[in-house]
């Protein structure tokens, strides 16, 4: 998998950051994303999965389970991946081992893969929020990095600010979906001015997606029109 040819990385980075496989770090002769090795390991969400999550399986109705019960507050939401071996591998290394300057290439690599569903998204980007003390830890937010580089590859915009995590949440591993939900419970706060808007959420990995629904509920309660939700990768997140 190449990138696109018109894309060219700022030769500052190019300097600091030869380029390398996302997942494994291998320095690579092309302008790749991925190794060979890893390029040949990537699981992508199938074809066959809920209209509304993208959960992946075959749903009589079109939507999972989950979504029949409890209808989303997002019109549609999707990954191009499945989070699985490289990709999970790349998300973890620009998430928590302190590279983000992953957030240019997994920025370019999610506008190419997932070009089909943005040609119809929303043009404003929101990033899914850190909370304050996170941010203060981990010195940035990846996933505003993220927002920031699929805005500069697909001509849209990705302001700061809109969506705040106003309340400190545990990480979601590990947690069952009920407490899932209770850990993000009314954890977000949106700004007034995204009232009448259309909105992208973006995030790096969706599982079941209670942060997300938690996320779109501040934003639609503050106003927005309509908002949908884009992420790298997509857990699956159901047993049966």
């Amino acid at each position: 998998m190449h990138l696109p040819k018109s894309s060219v990385l700022p030769g500052l980075l190019e300097l600091l950051y030869p380029p390398a496989c996302l997942a494994c770090a291998k320095v690579i002769s092309a302008r790749a994303f991925f190794c060979e090795t890893c390029d040949t390991a990537l699981e992508r969400v199938p074809p066959a999965c809920c209209r509304a999550c993208a959960e992946p399986g075959t749903f009589p109705s079109g939507q999972c389970p989950r979504c029949r019960v409890s209808p989303p507050p997002f019109a549609r939401a999707w990954a191009p991946f499945a989070h699985e071996g490289p990709v999970a591998r790349a998300i973890h290394r620009f998430k928590y081992e302190d590279h983000p300057e992953l957030a240019h290439p997994l920025g370019e690599l999610l506008a190419h893969e997932a070009s089909a569903f943005l040609r119809r998204a929303p043009p404003v980007l929101v990033a899914l929020p850190l909370h304050a003390r996170r941010f203060r830890e981990r010195q940035y937010d990846q996933t505003q990095l993220l927002a920031g580089a699929l805005a500069s590859a697909t001509g849209r915009r990705a302001p700061v600010g809109l969506l705040s995590r106003t309340r400190e949440t545990q990480r979601q591993v590990g947690l069952s979906e009920a407490e899932r939900a209770q850990n993000v419970a009314e954890a977000f706060t949106a700004t007034p001015s995204v009232k009448g808007q259309s909105l992208l959420l973006i995030d790096d990995v969706f599982t079941t997606g209670a942060t997300a629904r938690a996320a779109v509920q501040a934003l639609r309660e503050a106003g927005a029109a309509h908002v949908e939700v884009l992420a790298v990768a997509r857990a699956y997140s159901l047993t049966s």
